[in-house]
């Protein structure tokens, strides 16, 4: 049976999660801030939010996504195509990485 890779705890899925949260987490100290100034910039009240995301039990939410890119200071397309990278493997290979020779949808 098929497991969608933005749900469950398959270990694919955990694995792909803690890819992500190593890149966050590099991300994060790459831009010299903590976790709780992370938290402070993106407007959440916890910083083990990003604690729980760099360890690879969450995903950020779609509606925080720019407010993590403007935080880390990446761009926010290529900060959402690297996550789609993790959360939703399937869906990022049929964008960006097959072959150029299918058939256009119109």
């Amino acid at each position: 049976m098929y497991s969608h890779p933005q749900q469950g705890s398959g270990s694919d899925t955990v694995k792909l999660r803690q890819e992500a949260g190593r890149w966050l987490k590099s991300l994060r100290e790459g831009a010299g801030l903590s976790q709780r100034d992370l938290a402070r910039a993106i407007g959440v009240d916890y910083y083990t939010f990003i604690s729980q995301i760099e360890a690879g039990r969450g995903r950020i939410p779609p509606d925080r996504y720019e407010a993590f890119a403007e935080a880390l200071g990446v761009n926010v397309s290529d900060f959402v195509k690297r996550l789609m990278s993790y959360y939703d493997p399937v869906t990022y290979h049929l964008l960006f990485e097959r072959g150029s020779g299918q058939r256009k949808v119109q």
